[in-house]
């Protein structure tokens, strides 16, 4: 298997696998063309044989010099347990340190049980939230009116 920088030309291809990957959840429009054409240098897909199995967008903080952020990841449901997330997101990793960022930040959604169980894995910590769904912090309406997250941070300092 092989990491590679994201290209333009890998949003047809994601694009054609996400909302299967997500089992039939609508998540394509969270994939702008926008990532793929101005965050290439932080984001990455892996690849087996030419086949897609796994993508990280990720981009470093404008406005927080010392952080970036992950926006999406996924792995091909037949990759899983394979390691392939911690692949990309240790890669991430070491390319943000390179350019001295050491916090990561990332959200879920409180339904999605199995992103912050990984999340938590990988040693992120939720941030504090304005109530508790199902005894985790979830910030209301985070993403607009309904739409609660929860807010992750990893500091890469800390080992």
């Amino acid at each position: 298997m092989q990491i590679r920088n994201l290209k333009e030309s890998d949003q047809a291809d994601i694009l054609s696998v996400v909302n299967d990957w997500w089992g039939g959840r609508d998540m394509a429009h969270m994939l702008p063309k926008l990532f793929f054409t101005h965050f290439n240098q932080t984001s990455f897909v892996v690849e087996e044989e030419g086949k897609l199995v796994g993508f990280l967008i990720g981009f470093l903080s404008q406005t927080q010099p010392n952080e970036a952020y992950i926006h999406f990841a996924g792995v091909h449901p037949d990759y899983r347990k394979k390691k392939i997330g911690q692949r990309l997101y240790q890669h991430f990793f070491k390319v943000v340190q390179s350019e001295k960022r050491t916090i990561i930040r990332c959200i879920t959604s409180p339904q999605n049980k199995s992103s912050i169980a990984y999340h938590q894995k990988m040693g992120f910590v939720i941030e504090p939230g304005d109530k508790l769904v199902d005894g985790v912090e979830v910030t209301e309406d985070y993403d607009g009116l309904g739409m609660d997250r929860v807010r992750f941070m990893k500091d890469l300092t800390i080992t």
